[in-house]
């Protein structure tokens, strides 16, 4: 059984009912959700938005310990043209610009916004890396 895996990242919100409204602005489309949680599918993990006093009493934790914006999700595109378009819609959507889009030091594309709770995503181009059409991403065996 594999050990490097990821099936669900939770994410802590404030107001599920707000950050539902800024994901689905930005394309997302519900699967599951009562009043506390909800479920997006992505390709081959689930992105669930809970209530971040639940997810801190389900951990055993205060609100303040749960901290914000000390990782960052990513979605990886195959072009600079893809990464602009789903940069603009994430904006157009509600989220905070942190850096807009630009060419980087490791040859790739990429910039940062924050969703309305301050989770921080980068929306990236790496030309290393091949990105299917569900977006899963495969490392090859070696860099050119």
């Amino acid at each position: 059984m594999s050990a490097q895996r990821v099936s669900l990242v939770t994410l802590g919100v404030a107001e599920v009912p707000r950050s539902r409204a800024f994901y689905e602005a930005w394309g997302w489309r519900v699967r599951q959700e009562n009043d506390d949680i909800v479920f997006f599918q992505c390709n081959g993990l689930v992105l669930a938005l809970f209530r971040a006093d639940l997810l801190a009493d389900d951990q055993w934790r205060t609100r303040e310990q749960l901290g914000v914006g000390g990782m960052t999700l990513a979605q990886n595109y195959p072009s600079v043209e893809d990464v602009d378009e789903r940069y603009r819609a994430a904006v157009s959507a509600g989220a905070t610009v942190l850096k807009p889009p630009e060419a980087t030091n490791w040859g790739g594309y990429s910039g940062y916004v924050a969703d309305p709770d301050g989770h921080v995503w980068e929306i990236a181009h790496n030309p290393y890396w091949d990105v299917s059409d569900d977006g899963s991403v495969v490392i090859p065996d070696s860099l050119p």
